[in-house]
């Protein structure tokens, strides 16, 4: 009988078990090793928290006039935002594709390289044939990269291909766009235009779907007074220019964003550290993949603070009104075809506080071709001018500062000869005069006598003048103390000093006494007479009369943060009994008959005082170009004055370029100046 034979099939069995089971046993000892070694820094990494503090921009501050009165404020207006928190591209995409459904967005900004982007990754396929067998074959071998292939598609890209992106796909591309630009962890606004009640609520109801979107509240800058000191006021950059690109740096390093928008130009400027704020903190709680677990508000940040100015806007604008109205009715006359401004600057003399600074531009509108006036207060204090005899008080306090004239020196009128150049005199034979009614008559003649003394000189009727060069140079100097020819300090940005003449020729000392040959801003005028007015203290002029703390209320003005003290730039130095010589010629100008400004103020009830200019001087304006190198001579009127003549309260200095051709004085200057006295006092009573 056959012997059984043996089954191996439970040997077999036990070995498999046997193998599961010790495997099993090296699996749970390699969990137990992970667990009990790595498992700690596993569940801080799947625990690992990020807090990310974010800066939010808050309001600008107010600018707000003496009697606060609103100037410049700021109109909420509803806004939807992107904050990238590590989305990818595709992510972004698909957002961008919801919000396109919720919103309308004008695809303005879309570039033909943005349509390109989208077409890639609208048509991937179809952009992926576009990659030769060969070009992928070196792609392979490392001979091209990734950007390499992807600038390969979009060259090959037609215009036939582009327009199979319609509308929809124009403004998915357009918010798409927007968040590119978001800086990580950073709001950017996609829509701050037009935003209805609609689009914000329904928005606001679908944020858990739009990763990253949000809807908040913005502002935007609105001018009370339309064009009334805008061009002083300055510009805010938007929310798609930033920060300026020039001063990117400095605005970094103070912590500012990329996007926020600061101040570009004069006032707001010159104040944004004030009128910027403070931005609110919140804090982001983030995920490992960067998805807001939590947010946290650290700090609500305050809103700028608000700038209270010197001016009186009523005054202002009655003083512009005046401005145009004189520039209107002067075009009427003979001769005016070059005149197209006027400015006036109204300072109080002992605080140097700026109560009116008004320019008016004749200006030809591109599309009507209609002339039409705008705003330039700017040229107050960044153009100059040849301004005449309105320096005759500085000249005549120079002259005592040098010991070339003394109280009461008397020189003829006759006009003075120097060999080889024009008979240089008076408008007429004035007679003998001491230097007050040589300020009351404006004599050129007695200024030029001056001059030559100051400079050392010997005058004898048609021969050569020989002088000390050094003279224009202590003439310059002296005047500079008053203020002309040099930075009146205003707190504003971009002021010019003027053009100082370069030839030290003897005529020309002649004519920078009497306001012909340097140039001066009309500020500086102000400046200058102001100086004459409270005594001989050059006052630093300013436009921010103080800073005001924000409220909550936004509706309430806050407590004085900060009052602007008046600063002295420096004194003349003078006698006190030259001083009142020169206010006494100043008065005589406008208070007794011959005086150059008489006929305009001898019956004004407020004590005026000042001095009247007219120089003759060369064009050059915006139409400097159709007269090739002879530009047309030209009169500038200038007035300056103040008043009352015995406690002076006000200042003013009016100019008015290029105001006639020919003879025929349009005294533009003192119709405007006689109006603007008359407005303040009024003003004042009321």
């Amino acid at each position: 009988m056959e012997k059984k034979k043996k089954s191996h099939f439970p040997i077999r069995l036990n070995l498999l078990f046997f193998s599961i089971f010790l495997l099993f046993s090296l699996l749970i000892l390699r969990l137990g090793f992970v667990q009990i070694v790595y498992g700690e820094n596993f569940k801080r990494e799947l625990e690992r928290k990020e807090n990310i503090t974010i800066n939010n921009p808050v309001p600008r501050g107010k600018i707000l006039d003496r009697d606060l009165k609103i100037i410049v404020d700021n109109v909420p207006k509803s806004a939807i935002t992107y904050m990238n928190s590590g989305a990818s591209q595709k992510e972004m995409l698909e957002t961008a594709k919801k919000l396109a459904t919720l919103i309308d967005i004008k695809p303005e900004k879309v570039t033909i390289r943005d349509k390109k982007d989208y077409w890639l990754f609208k048509y991937p396929k179809i952009a992926d044939g576009k990659i030769t067998k060969k070009e992928k074959d070196l792609y392979k071998a490392k001979n091209l990269d990734d950007k390499d292939l992807y600038k390969l598609k979009l060259d090959r890209i037609s215009n036939k291909e582009l327009k199979q992106l319609n509308n929809d796909d124009l403004e998915v591309i357009a918010i798409y766009r927007e968040f590119t630009s978001a800086y990580k962890h950073a709001p950017e606004i996609v829509k701050n235009d037009n935003v209805s009640q609609e689009e914000f609520a329904i928005v606001s109801e679908n944020l858990q779907s739009l990763p990253g979107v949000d809807t908040t509240t913005d502002w935007e800058r609105m001018y009370a007074f339309n064009q009334t000191l805008k061009s002083v006021l300055g510009n805010v950059t938007n929310s798609d220019e930033g920060l300026p690109a020039n001063q990117l740096n400095y605005f970094l390093s103070r912590g500012y964003s990329r996007d926020d928008r600061v101040g570009k130009s004069y006032l707001e400027w010159q104040y944004e550290d004030i009128l910027h704020g403070q931005k609110s903190k919140v804090q982001n709680v983030t995920d490992k993949t960067g998805s807001v677990l939590d947010r946290k508000v650290i700090s609500n940040g305050q809103r700028g603070k608000d700038l209270v100015l010197s001016v009186n806007m009523d005054l202002q604008i009655a003083v512009e009104k005046i401005i145009e109205e004189e520039l209107w009715a002067a075009k009427r006359s003979p001769g005016t075809t070059l005149l197209d401004r006027a400015y006036v600057v109204l300072m109080d003399p002992h605080t140097g506080e700026v109560l009116t600074m008004a320019g008016k531009q004749i200006v030809r509108n591109k599309e009507t071709g209609k002339k039409e006036i705008e705003d330039d207060a700017l040229g107050t204090f960044t153009t100059s001018y040849n301004v005449g005899s309105t320096v005759k008080g500085a000249t005549v306090l120079t002259g005592y500062k040098t010991g070339a004239i003394t109280t009461g020196t008397v020189f003829d009128d006759t006009g003075i000869k120097i060999k080889g150049t024009p008979l240089k005199k008076s408008y007429a034979y004035l007679g003998k005069l001491n230097e007050i009614n040589a300020l009351k008559k404006s004599s050129n003649v007695y200024m030029f006598h001056t001059a030559i003394k100051i400079g050392k000189g010997q005058y004898e009727y048609n021969q050569p003048l020989n002088f000390n060069h050094n003279a224009f140079e202590t003439i310059r100097n002296s005047f500079a103390s008053f203020g002309l020819g040099t930075r009146t300090g205003i707190d504003l940005p971009n002021e010019q000093t003027g053009f100082k003449g370069p030839s030290k020729l003897p005529g020309f000392l002649l004519d920078l006494v009497i306001g012909q040959y340097d140039t001066y801003s009309p500020m500086q005028l102000a400046q200058y007479v102001s100086t004459i007015a409270n005594g001989g203290y050059r006052m630093q002029p300013h436009l921010v009369k103080e800073i005001r703390e924000p409220m909550k209320d936004t509706t309430e003005i806050g407590p004085v943060f900060k009052a602007i003290k008046p600063t002295v730039l420096n004194s003349i130095d003078v006698k006190k009994e030259w001083m009142r010589r020169v206010h006494l010629g100043f008065r005589k100008v406008m208070q007794e008959d011959g005086g150059t400004a008489y006929k305009f103020f001898g019956d004004a009830p407020y004590s005026p005082a000042g001095k009247t200019g007219t120089a003759e001087a060369f064009y050059d304006g915006p139409e400097r170009s159709k007269y090739g190198h002879e530009p047309p001579p030209v009169m500038n009127l200038s007035l300056v004055s103040y008043a009352p003549s015995s406690n002076p309260e006000v200042a003013m200095a009016v100019l008015v370029p290029w105001a006639y051709q020919g003879k025929e004085d349009t005294k533009t200057n003192l119709k405007i100046g006689r109006r603007v006295m008359d407005t303040y006092f009024a003003m004042k009573k009321h």
